[in-house]
């Protein structure tokens, strides 16, 4: 290192200047969040089960027959298979194909928007049978159901926001963004096999 270049790294805007280690300030966040939701997802997970072994058979309770599978499985074959084109956007992206992100982000939208549609079908359904205050088990099934799917809607709101964000601006700088909104969106996809296990699919065993 020659002096003029010792006296540039020594002085006040090389000393100010700092080079980022490790990882960004939105992937810490967006771990935090997931971390935090993850908490709240196994708290509720906990009382289903719980109050599940108090109440004892039969359940559900109070002559709820038990969920229907059909749409809860087409729901999950169309849910959990939508990171899979978020993925080939954010493949897209590192190759700079933009129409690969685009096509990528709008796959993953147009099946996230199918999820809900579907989860709105099976609401209009079961509400004629048991509602949120009917019982303990209907209080805990749209809770949960309910909130995961407000956090469907995050992801699609943020999905969208990248898909117009790739119309416009720098392209580049959506990498790190298309790879946060990815994890989160898997986050929501694990916690939707999780339901079906939980609330479809125990009440069976």
């Amino acid at each position: 290192m020659t002096t003029r270049s010792m006296r540039l790294a020594l002085g006040p805007h090389g000393l100010a200047t700092e080079e980022p280690v490790g990882r960004s300030t939105a992937w810490w966040g967006v771990m935090l969040f997931i971390t935090t939701e993850s908490t709240l997802f196994a708290a509720l997970f906990g009382s289903y089960f719980y109050l599940r072994f108090q109440h004892g058979a039969p359940w559900p309770p109070d002559g709820i027959a038990e969920p229907e599978l059909f749409l809860p499985l087409i729901m999950t074959g169309v849910l959990v298979p939508s990171s899979l084109p978020l993925l080939w956007a954010e493949a897209g992206i590192r190759r700079g194909r933009r129409w690969q992100l685009r096509a990528g982000l709008l796959a993953t939208l147009v099946m996230g928007g199918t999820f809900l549609g579907l989860q709105g079908m099976e609401y209009s359904e079961i509400l004629r049978e048991y509602t949120f205050t009917s019982n303990a088990y209907g209080s805990l099934f749209y809770t949960i159901t309910t909130f995961h799917g407000a956090h469907v809607t995050i992801g699609l709101l943020m999905v969208g926001w990248l898909l117009i964000a790739s119309m416009q601006g720098s392209f580049g700088a959506l990498h790190e963004r298309v790879r946060i909104v990815a994890y989160y969106w898997h986050f929501v996809d694990v916690v939707w096999v999780a339901i079906l296990c939980t609330v479809y699919l125990s009440p069976r065993l």
